[in-house]
């Protein structure tokens, strides 16, 4: 069976979108896995097909590289956005459901600021914060960020048997005068990426926790290593937060056909 698909990515974090609004897509874990393979496959981060909806624009159904269904996943929101866009399905807005529920979206360009969900019931521990920004998190603040071993420090905390089970992404932040800079280790990746959206929102949540910060509307620059997102919230309480989006740029890396 070959399926036409493109290639997107979203602060460098890359995803395989399908549309299946005939449902042909084979939902099969292997298959999905084998898509999303760096070596035997298109290669990317996570496979999103775009399906028909009785009452919203479309549904995002997300999948990580492991093959299994994801939870909410920004940078693909954000890539799926535009997607449909040149499917034609919506032209400078749009309202999408998916895993995690409702999401809104407006289009300048390439650039997507789209609407994530409210976040509270924070765990604040030593100098770990635990949230569910639509997918759960882990962030933790560092001095600096050059020398960190992402992948092994982040695997430790993933497999730590508190998370092992259902798993969590980590991400660790440092702050200084141009904002924020996140590098994170994903579950279901189970390796870092280049910049993840849910993580962005976890790492801005953190800091203004951390920091103390108490104006209503609040706004940080996060920089991840593919690229940079912006993350706007109301807090609510100190660990109450509502009103969140996060805007950034995509772009089109290629189509292509695969026989799956």
């Amino acid at each position: 069976m070959k399926i036409s698909f493109e290639k997107y990515h979203g602060a460098g974090n890359d995803f395989i979108l399908v549309d299946n609004r005939t449902n042909i897509f084979p939902k099969q874990q292997k298959v999905i896995a084998n898509c999303c393979h760096r070596k035997n496959g298109i290669g990317a981060d996570g496979l999103i097909l775009i399906e028909k909806h009785m009452d919203f624009d479309f549904e995002m159904l997300y999948y990580n590289a492991d093959g299994m269904m994801g939870s909410m996943c920004g940078n693909g929101g954000r890539c799926a956005v535009i997607f449909s866009r040149d499917l034609r399905l919506i032209r400078h807005s749009a309202i999408l459901m998916a895993f995690d529920g409702l999401h809104t979206a407006e289009i300048k360009g390439n650039v997507v600021k789209l609407s994530m969900g409210s976040v509270a019931n924070i765990e604040v521990l030593d100098n770990a914060y635990i949230m569910n920004t639509g997918s759960p998190h882990y962030v933790t603040f560092k001095d600096s960020l050059d020398h960190i071993d992402v992948i092994e420090e982040g695997r430790n905390i993933r497999y730590n048997p508190s998370y092992r089970e259902n798993g969590i992404n980590v991400n660790f932040v440092s702050i200084d005068s141009a904002g924020l800079n996140i590098r994170t280790y994903e579950r279901g990746v189970e390796d870092e990426t280049l910049s993840c959206g849910t993580g962005t929102v976890a790492a801005a949540i953190a800091a203004s926790i951390k920091l103390n910060h108490s104006s209503l509307n609040q706004e940080y620059l996060v920089h991840a290593l593919g690229g940079d997102i912006t993350v706007y919230f109301k807090k609510v309480s100190p660990i109450s937060f509502t009103d969140v989006f996060i805007e950034g740029p995509t772009q089109k890396v290629y189509s292509g056909v695969v026989d799956l």
